[in-house]
């Protein structure tokens, strides 16, 4: 099939919930949540790296991660991201580019108390790509932290949050034959509108 401009919705969110539906019930697929988060680092140059979206509505894409990693440092300087979707199964690809914002703290708290208790503690034992001298060093933390917190809840290190992106453009492609792709671009406008143009592939 074929998209037309006309077949498409005016809320490109409700395109991505579809297609990500369509990337979760994929057996081909095993993490229909990862996606490629693109900042611009304190020097200036493009970062990317692959993390987990863990939840998505029309205030933006959250992920979580500790502040004081490189796409922190990043984030704080460039409060700007871009995430890239690829389902290859599916030939299918988003980009979603838009302004990162903390996640509130109950928010933050919320998730964090969903997670594993061994993902908890995992949190606070890893001093996140900073260099580790010695290979046990981290089994050695975690332990530690497993002690420090045994019979009681573990709570939130301050230094581990969520961003939100809020999309300012999407792009939907989906591979066809003889490389003549769909390819769509949603703008958010300041009427707090979708404009929708189609692309050259």
């Amino acid at each position: 099939m074929t998209f037309t401009l006309e077949s498409l919705s005016d809320n490109p969110l409700a395109l991505f919930a579809k297609w990500y539906s369509d990337a979760e019930n994929c057996k081909d697929i095993r993490l229909p949540e990862c996606m490629c988060v693109s900042t611009i680092s304190p020097e200036g140059y493009p970062d990317g790296r692959m993390v987990l979206l863990k939840h998505f509505d029309d205030k933006g894409f959250v992920f979580y991660t500790n502040l004081n990693s490189p796409k922190g440092d990043s984030l704080r300087k460039y409060p700007t991201a871009t995430l890239i979707f690829y389902w290859d199964p599916l030939r299918k690809q988003v980009r979603i580019t838009g302004e990162a914002s903390i996640v509130s703290d109950s928010e933050a708290d919320a998730y964090f108390q969903s997670r594993p208790r061994q993902s908890q503690i995992g949190a606070w034992a890893s001093k996140q790509s900073e260099e580790m001298k010695d290979p046990n060093e981290l089994q050695l933390r975690f332990n530690e932290f497993k002690i420090k917190f045994e019979g009681k809840d573990v709570p939130r290190p301050p230094y581990w949050s969520g961003y939100c992106i809020k999309p300012a453009r999407m792009e939907f492609w989906e591979e066809k034959p003889h490389r003549l792709h769909d390819r769509f671009l949603f703008i958010h406008n300041s009427e707090n509108k979708w404009s929708v143009k189609r692309l050259y592939p």
